[in-house]
This record gives C-alpha cells, structure tokens and sequence, in this order.
C-alpha cells in the first residue's frame, strides 16, 4: 500500500506510546485518523498532538484542519469489549466512511511465573492483547473486504510474541496468540484473493507505558496480592522501559512495513538472527535459549535501546538464541550473578 495520503488510518491504544506515535506519524503520511483508547486523558493529549485548537475535545469530536490528511476522531474504547469494538467501527466507516490502514495496537502487561499467575491476570491480557486484536478483525475486516481497495492490518504484537523467557510466560503466551492470528488472517486473506495485507510487528523494549498498564486494569479482574515473581518481572519491564527505543522508531518502521507489504516488522536488528537459532534449536528438538542467556546479561533490563536482555549491543534480545546445554544458564536471571 504505497499511497497512504487521503486515505483512512484506525489505531487502538493510541492513548501513548506506540500507539500515540504511529498517529503521529500516520498523520503525518496526509491520513485522517480514528483514534481509540480505554484511558481518555492519554486519548485528549494524543488528539491535542495531532490539532492543538481542538486538544481538549470530549469523545466523539472531529476535526477538519488537526492533520495534512484532514479529520481526527476519537472514541473511547475497551478493545476487550466486543460490542465497544463494533461501535467504534460503525462511526468509524459511518463517519470517515473507509478504512483504509486498521492498528490493532492497544496492550497490557502482567509478569510473573506461570504456575502463579491468577485467572485474573491472564484473563486481562488476553482480553486486550489477544481478544483485541481478535475483535478488530472481526468488526472491521470484512468491510475493508467490501471496499475492495488496497488496505493493510498491522497487529501490534511484541519480541515476547516470537521468544518466550522467564518471568514474562503468561504475557508471551497472549503475543504468541496474536502472531499466530495475524498470520492466520494474512493467509486467510491471501487465499480469499484479498487486495489487504497483514503486519505482525514484533518490538523489544521500547519507551511506553506498558510498565505502568496496571492503572487502567478493570476492578473486576485486579488478582490479590503481589507475588515475589511479579515483583521480579515489574523490575525486569521497568528496565527494558526505561533502556528502550523511541516509540518513533517503531511507528516509522511500521509504516514502512506498510508501504513494502511485509508481514514481520522487527524493531531490533539481533532478532532475526536469534529466531534462525531459535528455530534450528526447535528442529533439534531442544529447548532455545531465551535471546540473552548465554551472555549473563540475562533479563535485567539495564543498558540503553535493549529488548529484553538489557545488553547495550543494539539488539534488543540480545546474542544468539540457541540450544540449552546445560552450561550457558547461570547468572542470567535478575540477581542472580
């Protein structure tokens, strides 16, 4: 999809972070947004970004001269929420009426081990990270089929989604969920003989809100109590927070992952080659390493632009994935050497 000015971009939890920036930079690129989050204040700050004399402006407002692409929309939304979903795509089309460019993009996070993690908790994630993107397809997809134009899904999913690591399981587990429906849908529509086309993009630590995702949990899925692993894993978050990329950097690799119709969008350059090691340790039959392990850097998030392992090499998850042996496992978890 090369032409993106004029036409129509959609992003869920566009609120801050990644979301706020791929509504920066889609509006940048001539398109009139949707813009929907479950937090209204981050939702007004992110519109007041976009058109500065209508920053204040309560769900449902609209301007015509925010963005070089022309109105801005926002609605308030609960992406967990089916029929929340379904509303925002109706006033979407009924008002913009297309869309064009669809960001599955709102997520939470929940760490922890996964013998110990709550209903509560996996309830949650999988509600907005899984369900939500699940919900998106459903309530906008087939429109986007009918319009018969170019158009193009980008499923925010995470490097949790491709490795999965200790004390972030039932948060890998609602990703790898969302890889597999973005891929799923991509074959889908290639099948279908559909003109639209699906990213999954797949970012390591990048400078968000995630670490802080808690404030906008519902009371009716909050667990009791907080586990000595949850504390562990909110210390391991903070630090691929506080070392991560700017939320920029993502969007405008997302966009250009728009533009060449690629479906895989990596954000740090070690990825590719920890999947390769990861997948030829899988062949093997053998449990991969967790990107970092064998380099005692681990999970502890220190260093600047790391994924998970904290190493400042620029990689994200960092060194080579490969094969457990039983000698390259020690000193990698936090506090441990």
């Amino acid at each position: 999809m090369r032409e993106l000015s004029g036409k129509v971009a959609v992003v869920t939890g566009a609120g801050s972070g990644i979301g706020r920036a791929l509504a920066l930079g889609l509006a940048a690129e001539g398109m009139s947004l949707m813009l929907a989050d479950i937090d209204p204040g981050g939702l007004a700050e992110t519109a007041s970004l976009l058109s500065p004399a209508e920053g204040s402006a309560a769900r449902g407002s609209a301007t015509e001269d925010g963005t070089p692409g022309g109105r801005v929309l926002t609605e308030i939304t609960d992406v967990s929420d089916p029929a929340a979903v379904q509303h925002l795509a109706d006033r979407t089309f009924g008002e913009l009426g297309a869309v064009h460019v669809l960001c599955n993009n709102a997520g939470v996070f929940q760490g922890g081990r996964m013998w110990t993690r709550e209903p509560e908790d996996v309830a949650w994630m999988f509600g907005v990270n899984l369900w939500g993107v699940l919900h998106g397809i459903r309530a906008f997809v087939p429109r986007m089929i009918e319009q018969d134009t170019e158009g193009h899904i980008l499923n925010t999913v995470s490097a949790a989604g491709l490795f999965a690591v200790p004390y972030l399981g039932p948060y890998a587990v609602s990703k790898y969920a969302a890889l597999a429906a973005s891929q799923s849908l991509a074959q889908d529509l290639a099948t279908a003989g559909s003109r639209l086309r699906v990213s999954a993009l797949c970012p390591g630590g990048v400078r968000t809100a995630l670490n802080r995702s808690g404030r906008l949990r519902p009371e009716n899925l909050v667990a009791a109590g907080r586990t000595e692993d949850e504390a562990a894993s909110s210390a391991i978050i903070d630090g691929l927070v506080e070392g991560g990329v700017d939320p920029a950097e993502v969007a405008l690799a997302a966009i250009a992952a728009i533009r060449e119709e690629r479906f895989l969008v990596l954000t740090h350059p070690g990825h590719a080659e920890a999947l390769r090691d990861q997948a030829e340790a899988l062949i093997a039959g053998a449990l991969p390493l967790f990107p970092g392990q064998g380099n005692r850097a681990g999970l502890s998030g220190q260093g600047d632009r790391a994924g998970f392992s904290g190493r400042a090499d620029h990689t994200g998850l960092s060194g080579r994935a490969g094969r457990v042996d039983g000698s390259a496992g020690e000193g990698v978890l936090p506090g441990r050497g």
